[in-house]
Formats: C-alpha cells, structure tokens, sequence
C-alpha cells in the first residue's frame, strides 16, 4: 500500500471531533466520514500505518493476536481494570458503542484471564469491534470459532474476582510502556501487531502530531 494513502488516514483522523457536539447534519456528516475512515484504515497494514505515523503507536509486542486470522479496526474505548478483577470489563461492554475496541490495561497481574467465551458473545451482540488486553483470556479455541478479533498477552485459565469496589474506570487514557490510548483514538491491528493513531484534542493537528510536512 502506497505510503500517501496512509498519510491520507492519518491526516483526515480525528476532524472527527466529539460526535454529540453541533447539530444534527454535522453529526451524521461526522459519522459518514468516520465510517469512511474506519473503511479506508481497513486495508492499510498496521505496520503500514506505523511507518507513516512517524514509528509512533505500536502496543507492546507481547500483545498478539490470538489468531493470525484476526484483524482489528476501529475506536478505542480505553479500560483501567484491578488485578484479577474483570468486573469492569464486563461494565465496559455496555458503556461502549457499537464499532469500538475495548483496550484495557491491567494493574499489575497478566496472568489471569480475564475475558472468555461469554463475554466474547455479549460484546458481538454489542456490535463492538474487538478487545486489546494486557492480560490474559480464556477458552481460546472457542474465542477463535466465534471471529471476535482479541489481541492479549497471553492465555491463561486462571479465574477472577468481580469486587464491587475495585478500582477501575471507563473512557479515561491507559498507558502501555509509552503509547497512552485516549477515547476516540483509531486502532488497528493484524497478524503483526496492533497500532494506535491518536485522536485530536482541541487545538492539536496531526501535522504537529506526525510531524508530517505541511503543504508549500
């Protein structure tokens, strides 16, 4: 794919601003060309993107796939979760919308699994896009039947708990080594890895976000 068309994607990401702002007609223009986007960053490689994005966005590699098969396009919907705590992970999928990808960071254990074949059917029926995870998942081989792309660190049977008061949060900026993930931020991922193209706040451009060069 030609490095222009990614240049394409990465400068027309994020004039999407908060589509519950303005009226109607610019909402669902906003909307059309968001859908736009999602189908444009569809058929660019993650690796791809990351190269014209300046190198910048790649999750850590440890978060894979867990099939090859699995390609990974659209919003993040940024989790916090606990340790050995998925309760707000299940929260997570009825506060996000229809095509976003829950990325959730755990506080300090991987090794559990946090996400599995129920829950991979409640977020389908949610009409959500995928899950990114530094944790571990389970049932694995029925996850892989069900096509619901999940990128996570690992597999892992180890149960969880479900403590109402965990300390957790929705839609607030999580942080994977050096990549922070803010709600509205495109991702995408395929065989190689998952990227992330960072959504703009007001008054940032991506120009200055990518350091691409403006026109003479």
């Amino acid at each position: 794919m030609k490095r222009t068309s990614c240049r394409q994607v990465l400068k027309t990401t994020y004039t999407l601003v908060a589509l519950q702002k303005g009226k109607t007609a610019r909402i669902m223009e906003n909307k059309e060309r968001a859908s736009a986007l999602i189908g444009r960053a569809r058929n660019l490689s993650a690796a791809s993107l990351h190269e014209a994005s300046g190198k910048r966005g790649a999750l850590p590699a440890a978060i894979k796939p867990l099939s090859p098969a699995f390609r990974l396009c659209g919003w993040a919907f940024p989790v916090s979760s606990p340790p050995a705590d998925n309760l707000w992970l299940h929260r997570a999928i009825y506060e996000a919308a229809a095509g976003d990808v829950l990325v959730v960071h755990i506080s300090g254990l991987s090794e559990a699994g946090y996400w599995g074949e129920i829950m991979t059917q409640a977020a389908i029926e949610r009409k959500l896009a995928g899950l990114v995870i530094d944790g571990g998942v389970r049932d694995s081989q029925r996850l892989i039947e069900l096509a619901f792309p999940i990128f996570s660190r690992g597999i892992c049977i180890r149960g969880t708990s479900k403590d109402p008061s965990g300390q957790g949060a929705l839609r607030t900026p999580v942080r994977f080594d050096d990549v922070e993930v803010r709600h509205g931020d495109l991702v995408v991922g395929d065989a190689a890895e998952a990227v992330i193209l960072k959504r703009l706040s007001q008054g940032e451009r991506t120009l200055d976000i990518y350091n691409l060069p403006p026109m003479h």
